[in-house]
């Protein structure tokens, strides 16, 4: 008997029609000498430490680290999971031949292994099965090549590295934090402060970029411009910072013809949009529909299972070159959906170029593009997803738009001024995105070199604007392009390709970090929390919160995928990583020589006799810091921690409660509230101890 093992019952049920394979039973499909039966995405998890040692159930800084010699596996508790890889195990234990036919990338190759290794059946023959959509002829197509699941055991060595390596930086990082920093402000209750080897970079660059926000003090500056025929042209020098030498400039060309000096006209093609990769298309949909990086995946992914679009967690934008005699035949297929926009294009000679066509360009899945198959009972956001996938789809084959870029220079009494304007002389692609802009503010009339008349100069007061907070849509493309965070060369090449996270997770854990009060929505904006700054406070260790950290990892994972690299040498160096993570940590308690900066001027904090001080006090800096206010006494490690946050505290009481108030540096009262363990709900790992 062959077993087929799908991710999902909704993708073994495809599986099955397609192989007309009958007679349901409990928890599988049989008939023809197979029996097809699926996960429910993870079964298989990594035990936790008390499963190892009930000792280990205690959280203790004693026990830290821990790394198991054999990492072990437990059924995740789940309803239903326990009866269905019963079954799974039953069926497999009987099966002459297993067929891999979960998600064909690096999770669903774990997903499958583990559910082998739990069912000790790793010995028995398998197959892979590579899907790219679940249409009828791409399975059909995808079983008559069915590859040896053994050519897959680099994948699996990646994927294995990369569950077994987030364990044990995320469980060590998370139980120590919590330990030792776990009390905040004199609470009864302790803090759980959740530590992951993305979500805390992630978190990290909202903190930052919020604080940046925070600190940024408007400029003055004054912008010269003069009007000349309808036509506004640009100062060529720099924005004034000082209103005197502005208005001198501007006095300057007061009353003086303006005279072009240079009129220059070009054309510019503007090539058509490539297709979608799944952060791209999570960025558009956020920008366009407001919709969330998890709602878009989600919607993503049912028009997946519903034959609708092809695999969505790809990282890539191009197709492979044995689908360009299907593409056509596509087109065909969608021709009475979208007639008007398909109607344009000669479908017997598509322009195949290497912005669509490129195997080199290709990982594990092609870009996510209309199967072919037309959609019906679509909702709202489905349907959303669906027409932004099918029009980027056809725009790809659509030429180029066609612009006259008109630049233009002009003088006053020997001050330069130039303006810039665009025409449209052909829009090609842009004729299916009425809603985007196409071209400049401005429509530039005709200029001749040496013409002059008179001209209106003015002068613009302004103030220079700080960065904006992230939104989805900008925070997305930050995990993507993480790589310009890092300095060294090669650890920025592993991020260009990978960036932090991946496509099919970068949505999880934006939503992980909402789900954990660590930042927060507002409207479009996601903005850091109180406990999100406190934790990147907490974290002294700068490859915990840093893309360098997971761009060092992928790169090497992506070696192990290719087999360039031991799985067991990748593993040692976590483990060494963890170990000095954690010795580090402990060398710092035991010796509080640096307290930390000022948080009012930046220079150092000494302890004198009573109370902590500036060393800058000589310099007229009045900073002062009491360990012992009001009922709440600060100890070494939250002194360290509020300064490093270059924040004030303020202990005060509130009823019978000492609770620590939180000053920022611009005098904002900020209550820190941080629920205990005991309310936080969701989490993985198991619970620090009550105390």
């Amino acid at each position: 008997m062959k077993v087929i093992i799908a991710e999902k019952p909704s993708v073994a049920r495809d599986i099955a029609a397609v192989l007309d394979i009958k007679n349901s039973r409990n928890g599988y499909i049989e008939g023809r000498g197979c029996a097809v039966t699926w996960a429910f995405g993870h079964l298989v998890t990594l035990q936790e430490p008390g499963e190892y040692d009930p000792a280990l159930k205690r959280w203790s800084l004693d026990t830290l680290p821990f790394v198991p010699d054999n990492f072990k596996l437990s059924l995740i508790k789940n309803r239903g999971v326990d009866k269905q890889f019963k079954i799974i195990k039953s069926l497999c234990q009987e099966a002459e031949e297993i067929v891999c036919a979960t998600d064909a990338g690096r999770e669903g190759e774990l997903i499958f292994r583990y559910i082998l290794a739990q069912a000790k059946c790793e010995d028995k023959p398998i197959r892979r099965l590579w899907l790219n959509s679940l249409t009828t002829d791409a399975i059909k197509e995808a079983f008559n090549n069915l590859k040896d699941g053994h050519d897959y055991d680099s994948l699996y060595d990646a994927a294995r590295c990369r569950s077994e390596s987030d364990w044990i930086v995320g469980l060590n990082s998370t139980r120590y934090y919590t330990v030792r920093h776990g009390r905040i402000g004199g609470g009864k209750n302790r803090v759980l402060w959740s530590i992951g080897r993305v979500q805390t970079p992630v978190l990290a660059m909202i903190v930052e970029r919020d604080d940046t926000i925070d600190q940024f003090r408007p400029e003055p500056f004054w912008e010269l411009t003069t009007t000349y025929r309808e036509v506004v042209f640009k100062y060529t020098g720099k924005r004034f910072s000082q209103e005197a030498k502005a208005q001198e400039k501007l006095a300057k060309t007061e009353g003086q013809p303006f005279t072009i000096t240079d009129v220059n006209a070009r054309k510019k093609k503007e090539q058509p949009p490539q297709l979608f990769d799944l952060t791209t298309l999570q960025r558009e949909i956020n920008k366009s529909h407001g919709l969330s990086a998890q709602d878009t995946l989600s919607a993503t992914q049912n028009l997946y299972e519903k034959k609708f679009v092809t695999y969505p967690r790809t990282d890539s934008r191009y197709l492979s070159e044995d689908m360009r005699p299907r593409i056509p035949q596509i087109f065909a297929k969608l021709k009475s959906l979208n007639t008007e926009e398909i109607a344009p294009l000669d479908l017997n000679n598509l322009p195949f170029t290497k912005r669509i066509i490129n195997n080199k360009k290709v990982t594990d899945h092609h870009a996510i593009i209309p199967t072919g198959v037309l959609p019906r009972g679509l909702n709202n956001h489905e349907q959303l997803v669906y027409n932004a996938i099918t029009t980027q789809f056809i725009a790809a084959f659509y030429p180029a738009c066609i612009k006259n870029i008109t630049t233009v220079s002009g003088a006053s009494n020997k001050v330069k001024f130039v303006a810039k304007g665009t025409q449209i002389v052909d829009p090609g692609w842009t004729t299916l995105f009425p809603k985007k802009k196409s071209g400049g503010e401005q429509t530039m009339p005709l200029f001749e070199k040496g013409e002059s008349a008179t001209h209106r100069p003015t002068l613009r007061e302004g103030k220079t604007s700080p960065p904006k907070h992230f939104s989805e849509n900008s925070l997305l493309g930050a995990m993507e392009a993480a790589g310009k965070f890092v300095e060294e060369d090669n650890l920025r090449e592993a991020l260009k390709e990978r960036g932090i996270g991946t496509p099919a997770t970068r949505a999880a854990i934006i939503e992980t970090l909402l789900r954990r009060n660590y930042i927060r929505r507002e409207k479009k904006q996601l903005r850091c929390t109180d406990m999100g700054r406190c934790l990147i406070a907490l974290i002294r260790d700068p490859l915990l919160k840093s893309p360098e950290m997971t761009g060092e990892w992928e790169g090497k994972l992506k070696e192990i995928e290719r087999g360039e690299l031991p799985a067991d040498e990748f593993m040692a160096e976590i483990g060494t990583y963890i170990r000095g993570l954690i010795q580090q940590g402990a060398n710092q308690g035991q010796d509080p020589e640096h307290w930390g900066s000022c948080p009012l001027c930046g220079k150092e904090v000494i302890q004198g006799k009573k109370a902590f001080g500036c060393s800058g006090w000589q310099e007229g800096c009045h900073f002062i810091l009491e360990p012992d206010c009001k009922g709440v006494k600060l100890d070494t490690r939250q002194v360290q921690t509020l300064l490093h946050n270059r924040i004030l505290p303020h202990p005060i009481h509130i009823g019978d409660e000492p609770r620590l108030l939180i000053l920022s540096t611009k005098g904002v009262p900020m209550d820190l509230q941080l629920p205990s363990a005991d309310r936080q709900k969701g989490e993985k790992q198991d619970r620090p101890p009550k105390k």
